[in-house]
């Protein structure tokens, strides 16, 4: 039993390091490795706004957008106290 923990332990080191080999030696510079940054930022750039795309349609198709005009209104409505603006601000001998 000892023996398969060890030898367990010993696959799980070696495929944790494994991909550390990787990073042993220079990036080849050809004309198509030039490119690799790029590719990769057209990908994601393609994924996240199909994927963003998919799910503005559904939430359009499930009625999240309804009566948005009627919605904006509602906190217009609250009156609440000024915390932001100082009284030096509000008073009106400074403006003249």
């Amino acid at each position: 039993m000892r023996v398969r923990g060890v030898v367990l332990a010993g696959v799980l080191a070696a495929a944790l390091a494994w991909p550390a080999l990787a990073f042993a030696h220079d990036q080849p510079e050809t004309n198509q490795s030039r490119w690799v940054m790029a590719d990769w930022m057209m990908d994601a750039f393609f994924i996240f706004s199909g994927l963003a795309l998919v799910v503005f349609l559904t939430a359009w198709k499930l009625g999240h957008f309804r009566d948005l005009d009627q919605a904006a209104t509602i906190p217009l409505y609250v009156r609440e106290e000024d915390y932001y603006t100082p009284d030096w601000a509000l008073d009106e001998e400074e403006w003249r």
